[in-house]
């Protein structure tokens, strides 16, 4: 009878120490890890990443709320899925001058003109489909998530101080034989320039994050193919102009053919 009552005891304790956990947090959900690519193994998963290229100005009053909605997919599917860049093009975009901080570059115009950009902010998802607004942006990041991906890139890079030049290693591996060209850009974030904002004011303290320097291969990259379950590490090399902050530097690569963009990466510098 008393080994009962203790059973009993023992029972209620228990109930009552859980008691005060919300359903929420009883369960705590963790990310599967992704498994690196092994030639040999059939089975691999690669993780799929989005590239969005955000077609932006510094005299666009609605640009602003494009890069909003581009923090929020970052907020909600991570950093390493959602890699962002900002294409400072068009009549809206600044080209820098002696007085002002601008952003614009020609080869930002020439992707404007190449896409038929006819207003801004306008963005491309990983290339698939047409130039689109901010608003379908979610779903289609949605959409392209949802496609299996058969190609991982890994971009590591090494900046000499001295030489203000930059070092890039790009490692490829694809489950399945393919065709198309590997792009390598330069990004810069944390730069304070003028922004017009969307209550039509000037805000000259406006940070730009992810916004577009050079193209370090070429306008639309080298030619790239792979063979089913091959691996492949190409090298290149950059000189950091003297305006760009190396800490503020990212590589930014990605594979495309026809399809679209396979798969894209982001390597931040890493300075001595």
């Amino acid at each position: 009878m008393a080994k009962r009552h203790l059973l009993s005891l023992l029972c209620i304790l228990c109930l009552t120490s859980c008691s005060h956990v919300d359903v929420d947090d009883r369960l705590i959900y963790v990310e599967p890890p992704v498994v690196e690519p092994v030639q040999e193994d059939d089975t691999i998963t690669i993780k799929p990443s989005v590239l969005i290229e955000d077609f932006t100005g510094q005299r666009c009053v609605n640009c602003p709320t494009a890069a909003e909605e581009i923090q929020r997919l970052k907020t909600q599917y991570g950093d390493s899925t959602i890699v962002a860049v900002g294409i400072h093009s068009g009549p809206l975009a600044v080209f820098p001058t002696d007085k002002a901080v601008g952003l614009r570059t020609q080869q930002g115009d020439d992707y404007y003109q190449h896409w038929n950009i006819d207003a801004e902010p306008a963005g491309h998802i990983n290339r698939n489909g047409t130039i689109s607004t901010p608003d379908l942006w979610q779903t289609q990041v949605r959409s392209a998530l949802s496609q299996p991906a058969n190609v991982s890139l890994r971009a590591t890079s090494h900046y000499d101080a001295a030489t203000r030049s930059l070092s890039i290693q790009v490692e490829i591996f694809s489950k399945i034989s393919l065709t198309g060209h590997l792009q390598i850009w330069l990004t810069e974030s944390d730069i304070i320039a003028l922004q017009m904002m969307p209550n039509g004011k000037a805000n000259r303290d406006y940070v730009h994050n992810h916004v577009f320097r050079t193209a370090v291969n070429g306008a639309w990259g080298d030619p790239c193919s792979l063979s089913e379950k091959e691996t492949k590490t190409l090298s290149f090399t950059a000189t950091i102009d003297q305006q760009w902050i190396p800490e503020n530097l990212s590589v930014v690569a990605f594979l495309y053919n026809d399809t679209g963009v396979l798969q894209v990466t982001e390597n931040h510098l890493k300075t001595p």
